[in-house]
C-alpha cells in the first residue's frame, strides 16, 4: 500500500511522534519508577499523555528546523 506524497508531512510527524515519545515515556518510567508488574501500564499511560502534545508540536516544529539545518548545511 503506498500513502499519496501530499501526505508525507504527516506521516513523518505521526511516526517521529511516536518512536520518539515510545522512548521517552519508556525510558522516563523506568528511571523514576523502576521496573515491575505495572511498568507497561504505567508506561502506556506516560505515553497517551504524552503523544498528543508531541505529535502536533512536530508538525509545527519540523518545518522549522528542516528551514534551520537547510540554512546551516553545504
Amino acid at each position: 500500500m503506498k500513502i499519496p506524497a501530499r501526505y508525507s508531512n504527516l506521516l513523518f510527524g505521526g511516526m517521529l511522534s511516536v518512536i520518539m515519545v515510545t522512548i521517552i515515556s519508556g525510558t522516563v518510567t523506568f528511571i523514576n519508577q523502576g521496573y515491575d508488574a505495572d511498568f507497561f501500564s504505567r508506561w502506556f499511560r506516560g505515553f497517551a499523555t504524552a503523544w498528543p502534545i508531541a505529535f502536533p508540536s512536530v508538525l509545527v516544529v519540523a518545518p522549522f528546523v528542516r528551514r534551520v539545518v537547510s540554512r546551516i548545511t553545504v
